[in-house]
């Protein structure tokens, strides 16, 4: 699986921390015993997920899991005692004691990432563990971006042909993954609920505007390099709003919960 930057998941935090339902959390919370809850974080990153459900979730029992060393070092020294353990996610759900008496099974801006394959095996492995689940942040396709410029929609349709190619766990469900983890959850048996958390970025949120513009224009160059010269204007273009402060974004994400 390939990672993220330390830069890049401290840029997005504060945002991730404004947008993400505290309802659904809450909601989740009165369902966990209190002796304390264990929970199991994948892909935890430096931890902001873990930072968020932490002060949420007093006293619980945290095992972060990440295939980066160096990002997870940084969690474990962010706020109390955690476990951490160094594994490649595209293989660690055959790890035999990964969810052993957790009752918390989470993750933050994921399941966008992984196959349809990888997300049954994930369900079936938290329906055995009698888990509840919460996963926040997974990206639905929705882009929008003022002031409008012309290629923004064939952006967005790029782009979101590059978030189906294979990020280490096999072709990936991108855009459809809230719909894909809703279904195969509820198949399990799961009660679900959802929630928006989406992305609304204006002026003062530019510097991770400029990193989001950078990376949608690498990503649709990738699709369509024959396009390249025009897309490497609507950046320029992008980018220059970014920095008159006129640019506003919106990302779309959903929060997602369930409970046997």
């Amino acid at each position: 699986m390939a990672g993220f930057t330390a830069e890049w998941l401290t840029l997005r935090e504060p945002e991730d921390v404004r947008v993400r339902s505290g309802a659904l959390v809450s909601m989740i919370a009165e369902r966990l015993p209190g002796n304390p809850p264990r929970v199991l974080d994948l892909g935890a990153g430096t931890g902001a997920n873990f930072r968020f459900l932490n002060r949420r979730l007093p006293g619980a029992d945290w095992l972060l899991v990440d295939n980066d060393r160096e990002l997870l070092a940084k969690a474990a020294a962010s706020e109390g005692a955690v476990e951490t353990r160094v594994l490649d996610l595209a293989t660690a759900l055959a790890v035999p004691d990964l969810f052993a008496d957790r009752d918390l099974v989470t993750a933050s801006a994921l399941l966008d990432l992984v196959s349809e394959e990888w997300l049954l095996r994930l369900a079936r492995s938290c329906r055995d563990a009698r888990a509840a689940v919460l996963f926040a942040l997974t990206y639905n396709g929705e882009m929008q971006c003022e002031p409008v410029e012309r290629e923004d929609e064939d952006v967005r349709e790029l782009v979101n042909i590059h978030q189906q190619t294979d990020k280490g766990f096999g072709p990936a469900l991108g855009p459809g993954a809230a719909d894909a983890a809703a279904r195969v959850f509820d198949e399990m048996g799961y009660q679900v609920w959802r929630a928006i958390s989406d992305w609304e970025l204006g002026p003062d949120a530019a510097p991770l505007q400029a990193q989001l513009i950078e990376g949608w224009a690498q990503a649709a160059e990738a699709i369509a390099p024959e396009r390249a010269t025009a897309l490497r204007d609507w950046k320029a273009r992008r980018l220059a709003h970014v920095e008159t402060g006129l640019s506003r974004v919106i990302v779309g994400h959903e929060d997602m919960g369930g409970w046997l």
